[in-house]
């Protein structure tokens, strides 16, 4: 069993900055996939970051290449996404996941993840 914990999010201007956070507790958090998805209002869900068991590859969605980081820090049980230059189009709730059956952050769909935190706001105004 996994939890997911996501912290982090808030109302931030365009261009603006924020940094999420999921702390993760339960089985072996340092050998699986970790993701970031979102939903904005009255759109599915969609992939945002992935990252593999040791950090040494990721993976993000076209439109948020060059500003976002996915990171973690395995002693710290803690994935992380930073956010910069935010975009009106960034928000959403934004969910973090685990993929306990992959250790190669090659996931990108949401039924790769089996796992799922509560999800936090972060809003964008223009």
């Amino acid at each position: 069993q996994v939890q997911l914990v996501e912290s982090g999010g808030g109302l931030v201007q365009a261009g603006g900055s924020l940094r999420l956070s999921c702390a993760a507790s339960g089985r072996a958090y340092s050998t699986y996939t970790m993701g970031w998805f979102r939903q904005a209002p009255g759109k599915e869900r969609e992939f945002v970051s992935a990252i593999s068991w040791n950090g040494g590859s990721t993976y993000y969605r076209d439109s948020v290449k060059g500003r976002f980081t996915i990171s973690r820090d395995n002693a710290k049980n803690t994935v992380y996404l930073q956010m910069n230059n935010l975009k009106p189009e960034d928000t959403a709730v934004y969910y973090c996941a685990a993929d306990t059956t992959n250790p190669y952050g090659n996931s990108w769909s949401s039924s790769d993840y089996d796992y799922w935190g509560q999800g936090t706001q972060v809003a964008v105004s223009s």
